[in-house]
């Protein structure tokens, strides 16, 4: 069984390669992902999510800014980049280059992640592929 470190580096290697399902595997079956949405989601909702991401912007890479541990969980800084290539709730592509920054938090039993907390800039990213205007 894989360390809690182990599971999330390789989960972010299979991300960066394009390999979704290896990436859900670092996702227990019985996962609770809040944030996302307005209930925790379970593993079948987190793979659509993610198939709607994978879908909606071209390549996308995670870059970990700052992993820090406490016995089987992390906090972890990141920034999501990509193309915007495909329609992303419900705006069609645009070709846009975003960047999305994040901060997670994973809880892990077993080396999986059992549960996520995570909060991402979903305002700066739809100003950034135009789907609502800057405030500025």
């Amino acid at each position: 069984m894989p360390t809690p470190q182990e599971a999330l580096s390789v989960a972010l290697e299979r991300w960066n390669a394009g390999d979704l399902d290896g990436y859900l595997s670092l996702y227990d079956e019985g996962i609770r992902l809040h944030g996302y949405s307005p209930e925790p989601m379970d593993k079948v909702q987190v793979r659509g999510f993610y198939e709607g991401i994978f879908g909606a912007f071209d390549r996308p890479k995670l870059e970990f800014h700052e992993v820090l541990w406490d016995g089987e969980a992390c906090a972890i800084r990141f920034t999501m980049t990509g193309r915007h290539a495909g329609e992303f709730m419900g705006v069609p592509a645009t070709g846009t280059l975003i960047a999305l920054p994040g901060i997670t938090i994973l809880h892990f039993r077993d080396g999986r992640c059992i549960e996520r907390f995570s909060q991402a800039d979903m305002f700066g990213l739809l100003i950034q592929i135009g789907a609502v205007p800057s405030p500025a």
